[in-house]
């Protein structure tokens, strides 16, 4: 696993979860990760992070037959 260190300007106001959740979502969103990466990078299970998509704008649902059924298979 690889480490990341930004420099956040101060003005910014959020948390380090907060952007940690925000980074995984995204990834998660554009398949780069899939649930299980994506939640372990935060440090929480997976129905957590399922859980909390929502606020981040991911839905938890694809459009592809084919992500669904990986999913479910890897669940």
């Amino acid at each position: 696993m690889r480490t990341l260190h930004l420099n956040i300007p101060d003005s910014v106001e959020m948390s380090d979860y907060d952007f940690s959740m925000m980074i995984a979502s995204k990834l998660y969103e554009e398949k780069k990760l899939s649930l299980g990466q994506a939640a372990k990078m935060v440090g929480i299970t997976k129905r957590t992070f399922i859980e909390l998509l929502g606020k981040y704008g991911v839905s938890i649902f694809s459009s592809s037959v084919t992500d669904l059924q990986s999913d479910i298979e890897n669940a």
